[in-house]
């Protein structure tokens, strides 16, 4: 059985830095391809940055690139998402997702989903 158990999130200002956590369970880290996602209110759930199986290294979407950093460690199955300038727009909950393929770019292909993370940040 996999889990997936997010940490971190919280209120913060204009600028401001956060890390979430995650945590998998059940197999290696490895063999999955990682994700962190975001919802805001309103809108479509986006991709935010993903770490391929087959890749390796993460990827942004444009509107991070530059502030956020993914990272993974294959030791304790954990990954992390540094936040930093953050802005009103990063609001909403964050979600950490794992599939058991080789690459994955849509919410639909990821199997394991963590319970949710609120980001506020405030103007």
């Amino acid at each position: 059985q996999v889990t997936v158990v997010e940490s971190g999130g919280g209120l913060v200002q204009t600028g401001d830095s956060l890390t979430l956590s995650c945590e998998l369970s059940g197999r290696p880290l490895d063999v999955y391809t990682v994700a962190w996602f975001r919802q805001a209110p309103g809108k479509e759930r986006e991709l935010v940055a993903t770490i391929a199986r087959i890749r390796g290294h993460p990827q942004y979407a444009n509107s991070v690139q530059g502030r956020f950093t993914m990272s993974a460690d294959n030791a304790d199955n954990k990954i992390a998402l540094e936040m930093t300038s953050l802005k009103p727009d990063d609001t909403a909950v964050y979600y950490c997702a794992a599939a058991f393929r080789a690459y994955a770019n849509n919410a639909n292909e990821y199997e394991y989903w963590g319970q949710g993370a609120q980001v506020t940040v405030s103007s």
